[in-house]
């Protein structure tokens, strides 16, 4: 597969998108007089205290090989608000590896092109989203021969030895290992890989020693969506025996990648005081065990909420506040990331509409690239946090 887009075509559209800002989190940029004062970057804020503010980034269009990072308006807040970013899909085995002897780097060979001429840090998402459903069907239906433990491990050692070799230090951090506690009983999920090799556990611990050993720089995280509402009770108890487990065996696990996938609960809801005690309990047991934290994946689903703009863009704002603030309390906490900039391209909408029709508002910047009050409750939670 031909790569098609060049550093050429990411300065220029890049350029074209910074032409329009004022201010922005890579450098300083010159003001003329008249133009208003912008607030500062949410990296900016961020990086005050001793923490970075990203997003995950997608490619545009999806179903095409014509590559776009971003559209020029998306480009023009990754470029003034982040200095992070994570691909969305494009290091996922379904896009990188059509096949068991091909990969495409194409689309993450792009992006990656695209950070580094504007000045940002790439986090690799994942190296092994294990879940059945996940999977590419090839992986699903592979046969893995006579010995298929051997084969199992070939496979996945050779998949992620090869990503993370490379891109080397380009990559900063991996979540290695995406999703792999079912959430209705805490249990592991099982996968024909994993059956290959002789269980999950075997698994998961192969692709962070193997992500370790080729990729010594980078902090390796496991990812979940184990959240702060009610019902996610199994799922944080899965996550942390998980956690005690790579403790235990040794396995090189740096970081809990919390995705933060928010739901407000509405005014009929938990509040935000009730959600604090169980959450705080998890959190405080997996730092324990010496873990780092990182927010990968923040956006908020606005349940329950009137469908009228303004109430519930404020109750959003308050809602990701008051769990932002659980957050940052805990130093262990540096990364945050956002699951897309703009209302206009959030997975949400097409996961989970609203009952009532209303279009979903669960970014940090509406359709029409406007900020809402989610960015400012996040500049402001990075203003009240504790210094790194």
């Amino acid at each position: 597969m031909t790569d098609i887009f060049s550093r050429r075509r990411a300065l220029a559209l890049m350029g074209g998108a910074a032409a329009s800002l004022v201010g922005g989190c890579a450098a300083d940029r010159a003001r003329p007089a008249s133009a208003p004062l912008m607030p500062p970057s949410l990296d900016t804020v961020a990086r005050a205290k001793g923490m970075r503010f990203g997003s995950a980034v997608a490619w545009r269009p999806r179903n095409s090989e014509a590559y776009e990072v971003a559209l020029p308006l998306d480009a023009a807040l990754l470029d003034r608000e982040c200095g992070i970013l994570v691909p969305e899909n494009e290091m996922k085995w379904v896009a990188l590896r059509p096949s068991p002897t091909r990969f495409s780097f194409v689309r993450f060979d792009a992006m990656l092109a695209y950070a580094e001429a504007n000045g940002i840090a790439m986090r690799g998402h994942t190296l092994l989203w294990h879940q059945p459903k996940w999977m590419p069907r090839w992986a699903n239906e592979y046969d893995f021969g006579a010995n298929p433990r051997a084969e199992g491990e070939r496979l996945l050692v050779e998949h992620v030895r090869t990503v993370c070799e490379r891109y080397g230090a380009r990559v900063g951090a991996y979540d290695v290992v995406n999703e792999t506690v079912n959430p209705a009983d805490g249990g592991l999920y099982d996968t024909a890989l994993s059956r290959a090799i002789g269980g999950t556990e075997a698994t998961v611990d192969l692709a962070f020693r193997t992500a370790r050993a080729a990729a010594p720089h980078a902090q390796l995280v496991y990812n979940d969506y184990m959240s702060w509402e009610p019902g996610n009770e199994r799922h944080r108890a899965g996550v942390l025996r998980l956690l005690e487990g790579f403790r235990r065996r040794g396995t090189p696990v740096d970081a809990l990648g919390v995705q933060s996938h928010l739901i407000t609960q509405g005014s009929d809801g938990p509040g935000a005081l009730q959600l604090q005690r169980d959450w705080r309990a998890f959190l405080d047991a997996v730092v324990a065990m010496e873990y780092k934290l990182v927010i990968t994946e923040l956006d908020v689903r606005d349940n329950n909420l009137p469908a009228d703009i303004a109430v519930r863009d404020r109750a959003v704002a308050d809602y990701t506040r008051a769990y932002l603030d659980v957050m940052f309390s805990y130093p262990q906490l540096r990364d945050v990331l956002v699951w897309g900039m703009s209302d206009r391209y959030s997975w949400i909408e097409g996961f989970e509409p609203r009952p009532d029709g209303a279009p979903r508002r669960p970014t940090v910047y509406d359709a029409q690239f406007r900020p809402k009050p989610m960015r400012a409750a996040i500049a402001d939670a990075f203003a009240a946090a504790p210094p790194r």
